[in-house]
């Protein structure tokens, strides 16, 4: 296939970026619900709604339709490039916004805001004033901006947008990769604010290749291909690439936090199985339980066992594997860890042993109940327990026979 029916084969893929921006609104639509007073979640789902009406209306199925319902042709020209307008205007607001804060109401901002509105409205109004001065009787799906390119009125209507359009954008991007470069920003802000910046860039070749072909027939050349078979697919992966801009914030940290708390609950598993022999039952199994409440639930299991447990644990014996584990060169953290798993280990052994037998004292479980989660890291490691247990058990041995 040659490039430009391969860009052809691009084009007809609207429905991509029309489905991703929905996604993304899908995804953020349950926030934007349960945090409505928040005017920036609301305008992040206004503006991912503006960018699904935008590929919506640019498909020529839709051009096709829009001018064949209101009878007359092209109308779907001006309606589609003040689409564009506004949703540029409304990216420009909404980084100004997100950026400065809500709070921001310094006369900078203000005067920045203010002016973004009344410009961009401006032009919104005068592409419909070019419109209806222009003679444009012969309906065009895809190569409208080419063909008209010399007709009055039309020509100026479509500089105007073309300009508009680019002066937005690269507005936008410089805000964005200066946001990028600032220090402390979250590693999801981070990745977000750089896949808009990758987005708005690509508009970037979308505005110049719309140029490059509407110059062209004005010096009586023909590059029609640049604007009907290479601009449409690079819009396209722009708008997805915007769409993972804004979702991905609140998307990835969301779904970090789930990971983390899964992984979490399965760190607990060993701790879970060997107090779970103690006890005789584990925690019920609930199908539709959240995992916080899985993570919460297990965590409260270990340490309910832990208390009673601990009042079987040798304190001399934890105290020989923690100096034990020291010796073997493990870091201070993981040899109290490996310490305490061997001291758990013997105490369930004991209880096994003389199960009516009550221990010894009141113990101090601080630290074991706020480490379980080393613990049970520590309790996967069966060679350095055993290597540590060892070693623990020749230094009895030695302290014994020195005695």
């Amino acid at each position: 296939m040659d490039p430009a029916g391969f860009l052809r084969e691009l084009y007809i893929s609207f429905w991509i970026p029309t489905a991703v921006l929905t996604a993304a609104l899908a995804i953020k639509l349950p926030t934007i619900i349960r945090l409505w007073r928040d005017p920036l979640l609301r305008a992040v789902g206004a503006l991912l709604l503006m960018a699904c009406a935008v590929f919506v209306f640019v498909a020529p199925p839709t051009i096709a339709w829009t001018n064949r319902v209101t009878g007359v042709p092209n109308i779907s020209a001006p309606w589609c490039y003040s689409l564009i307008t506004a949703f540029c205007a409304s990216c420009l607001l909404l980084i100004i916004a997100w950026r400065n804060g809500l709070s921001d109401r310094s006369p900078d901002t203000r005067r920045a805001m203010r002016w973004v509105i009344v410009t961009y409205s401006a032009v919104i109004a005068a592409l419909w004033v070019l419109f209806a001065l222009a003679d444009a009787p012969e309906e065009r799906l895809r190569d409208l901006d080419t063909y008209y390119a010399t007709t009055p009125f039309m020509r100026e209507l479509i500089v105007l947008y073309l300009l508009a359009h680019c002066v937005a954008v690269l507005i936008t991007s410089k805000l964005i990769w200066e946001w990028v470069r600032t220090e402390g920003l979250d590693v999801w802000l981070r990745g977000g604010l750089k896949s808009l910046g990758i987005g708005y860039g690509l508009n970037l070749i979308f505005d110049l290749s719309k140029m490059t072909a509407v110059a062209a027939r004005w010096t009586g050349h023909d590059l029609d291909w640049l604007s009907t078979d290479l601009a449409p697919p690079v819009a396209c992966l722009s708008a997805i690439l915007i769409a993972v801009g804004f979702i991905l914030p609140h998307a990835g940290q969301y779904l970090h936090d789930r990971w983390r708390v899964r992984l979490a609950h399965h760190e607990l598993r060993p701790l879970y199985t060997l107090t779970r022999s103690v006890n005789g039952s584990g925690v019920p199994f609930l199908l539709r339980a959240a995992p916080e409440l899985r993570l919460i639930r297990r965590e409260t299991f270990i340490r309910d066992v832990l208390l009673p447990l601990a009042r079987h644990i040798d304190e001399e014996a934890r105290r020989r594997a923690h100096a034990a584990a020291l010796a073997l060169g493990h870091p201070p953290d993981r040899a109290k860890a490996l310490a305490a798993a061997l001291a758990i280990q013997d105490a369930v052994e004991a209880r096994r042993r003389a199960p009516d037998h009550d221990g010894c004292g009141e113990p101090d479980t601080t630290d074991l109940l706020q480490e379980i989660g080393a613990v049970s890291r520590a309790l996967r490691r069966p060679d350095d327990l055993a290597a540590v247990r060892t070693r623990a058990a020749a230094r009895a041995e030695s302290v014994s026979a020195h005695e």
